[in-house]
C-alpha cells in the first residue's frame, strides 16, 4: 500500500519521535504508580507522569511542526501513544472509582469511539487514504479529557459528585467528538466513491 510504503528508516530517531517513544514508556509506569498509590503525594506523583506524557505529546507535536520533522512513522505512532494513554486513564479509573452512570457513559463512549476510529481508519489505510492529522474537535475532546483525567488522578477522595459532574464533562465532550469524526470518515467515503465513479466512466 501505497501509505505503508512511505516509511524510512531515517526517521526512527528524530527528536519527535523519539519524545513519542518516552511517552508509549511512561504507559507502564503511570498505571504502576496509580494502582501502588496510597497517600495524596503518590497520587500527585501519578498526576505528574500524566502531565509529563501530555506535555511530551506537546512538544513533539510542536517540534515536528516547527523544524519540518513530520514523518509517516510519526503520524502513525502519536494516535497509538495518545490511545493507549486514554486507554490506561480510563483502566485506572475503572480500577479506583465506583461504577457510576456517568463512568459507564464514558468507558462505553471511549470504547465505541476508538473502535469505530479503528476500523474506518484501517478502511480508509485499503484505499490509500488517511484522515490528516487531529481535528479541532477532536484536540478540544482530548484537551477536556486530560484536564479532567488529571484531577481524577490527583485527588480520588475528590467526592463522588464532582467526580460524576467531571465525568459527565468529559463524556459530553467525546460524544461530540465521536460524532463528528463520523461525520468526517462518511464524507471521506463519499468522496472515495464519487473519485471511483469518476475513474470508472
Amino acid at each position: 500500500m501505497k501509505v505503508l510504503s512511505k516509511f524510512n528508516k531515517k526517521d526512527l530517531w528524530t527528536i519527535p519521535n523519539i519524545l513519542c517513544y518516552i511517552r508509549f514508556l511512561l504507559v507502564p509506569v503511570f498505571v504502576v504508580q496509580y494502582i501502588r498509590a496510597d497517600e495524596p503525594r503518590e497520587y500527585m506523583q501519578a498526576a505528574a507522569i500524566v502531565f509529563t506524557s501530555g506535555l511530551t505529546d506537546f512538544l513533539d507535536g510542536f517540534i515536528a511542526r516547527t523544524f519540518n520533522m513530520i514523518t509517516e512513522l510519526g503520524k502513525l505512532i502519536d494516535p497509538i501513544a495518545d490511545k493507549l494513554t486514554q486507554a490506561a486513564l480510563i483502566f485506572v479509573l475503572v480500577y479506583k472509582f465506583e461504577w457510576t452512570i456517568p463512568l459507564l457513559m464514558l468507558v462505553i463512549l471511549f470504547v465505541a469511539m476508538q473502535l469505530f476510529l479503528l476500523v474506518a481508519g484501517l478502511a480508509m489505510i485499503k484505499k490509500d487514504k488517511r484522515l490528516d492529522g487531529s481535528k479541532w474537535f477532536g484536540k478540544i475532546s482530548t484537551a477536556v479529557f486530560y484536564a479532567v483525567m488529571l484531577v481524577l488522578v490527583a485527588f480520588p477522595n475528590i467526592g463522588e459528585s464532582i467526580a460524576n459532574i467531571l465525568m459527565f464533562i468529559c463524556g459530553a465532550f467525546l460524544a461530540l467528538s465521536f460524532i463528528l469524526y463520523i461525520r468526517e470518515y462518511f464524507r471521506m467515503y463519499h468522496d472515495i466513491k464519487e473519485e471511483e465513479s469518476i475513474r470508472a466512466n
